[in-house]
């Protein structure tokens, strides 16, 4: 069976770049980002981690850590990080998990059980599904899973909106529409009646007798 959201997301140890760390206890009491790598010096992905270092900042602003995985040893990370600084003029302050053995990327089933045990002499499209990404929570349930081809790269800027919904909706009974953005109306869910709306949102607007709108609650 598949991971879905509301899963635990399993737990390992691994190494990083910044040394061995428990999955479970580096999330601690906030959120995380696991984001996934088929290979070392490939070039979409070497745009994508650049990306990700610049946007560090807006992560931890949500308490959000943030961290990646490539099918290779941590020795070869250091060399990537150099190339991404390159190519990106971005600098990678963020773990980086080696993942020679294959074992969490088939915990998350990325890969399948008889993919081999180590990443030596396997080419990318050999990895072609450790392209995803996972939104855990602080009670280290899974909350979001996207993943993509090897030629499309992420949009993280999606993951950031997507990460403000989840945020916002696990305070409060509401819901986000289609292309929700930071400040813009939402959904008043069905276990909330009218008279509980009124209360708890003050004014609504009754677009259909199941979707009905008001202006985004504050934290």
């Amino acid at each position: 069976m598949s991971l879905r959201i509301n899963d635990t997301a399993p737990d390992f140890t691994a190494e990083t770049t910044q040394g061995t760390i428990n999955f479970h206890e580096w999330i601690g009491d906030g959120w995380a980002v696991l984001f996934s790598h088929p290979k070392n010096f490939t070039p979409v992905c070497t745009t994508e981690l650049g990306t990700m270092a610049g946007l560090e900042g807006e992560f931890k602003k949500r308490n959000v850590k943030i961290i990646g995985i490539s099918v290779d040893p941590v020795e070869s990370h250091g060399k990537w990080q150099d190339d991404i600084k390159k190519a990106t003029g971005q600098s990678v302050n963020y773990p980086l998990i080696g993942d020679k053995d294959l074992k969490v990327a088939k915990l998350y089933e990325m890969l399948p059980a008889g993919a081999g045990e180590t990443s030596e002499g396997r080419t990318p499209a050999d990895n072609a599904t450790v392209r995803s990404v996972y939104v855990i929570g602080p009670d280290k349930k899974i909350k979001l899973v996207l993943t993509y081809p090897m030629t499309t790269g992420r949009n993280f800027d999606e993951i950031l909106r997507a990460i403000d919904s989840i945020q916002l909706t696990a305070k409060h009974q509401v819901a986000t529409p289609a292309n929700w953005k930071q400040g813009e109306d939402v959904i008043i869910t069905a276990a909330v009646s009218n008279e509980d709306a009124v209360k708890r949102f003050g004014a609504f607007e009754t677009i259909l007798p199941y979707l009905r709108k008001t202006k985004q609650p504050s934290a």
